[in-house]
């Protein structure tokens, strides 16, 4: 693995955990926390294989733009493009007055994140934790 996937995979990680603790939380979930984590896991998990696989990408929070590009060697992930979509939307969404996430916003969040996550490291060849 290139030392550069494999800091895109460490930042990813430390969201993965986030968007988990955020949404589990007993005590004042953070629900709009973990749809913020949860997407940027995704995001990082994207461009990690997106450099693995040497391909280039712009500064971008756009996840369904970021499939596409992966699209020759990751084509499922294309199943996955509404979701990709409503996680693009939490990048910023709900990181500011007027929006709130609900419980079930985070749940979906949180479920997206776990299985593209999983596949991601498979396909990097990583352990499934």
């Amino acid at each position: 693995m290139k030392p550069l996937t494999h800091e895109w995979v460490e930042k990813a990680e430390g969201d993965f955990i986030s968007a988990q603790r955020e949404y589990r939380a007993r005590k004042h979930p953070n629900y709009d926390s973990a749809c913020f984590h949860a997407q940027q896991c995704v995001e990082k998990y994207l461009k990690a294989r997106l450099v693995e696989a040497g391909k280039p990408f712009s500064k971008t929070h756009d996840l369904a733009y970021l499939a596409n590009l992966l699209n020759e060697i990751e084509p499922f992930l294309l199943t996955f493009i509404h979701s990709l979509r409503e996680l693009t939307d939490f990048a910023v969404e709900f990181r500011y007055p007027g929006e709130s996430a609900e419980k079930e916003d985070a749940r979906d969040a949180v479920k997206t994140c776990k299985e593209i996550r999983k596949l991601m490291r498979q396909r990097l060849g990583l352990k499934d934790d």
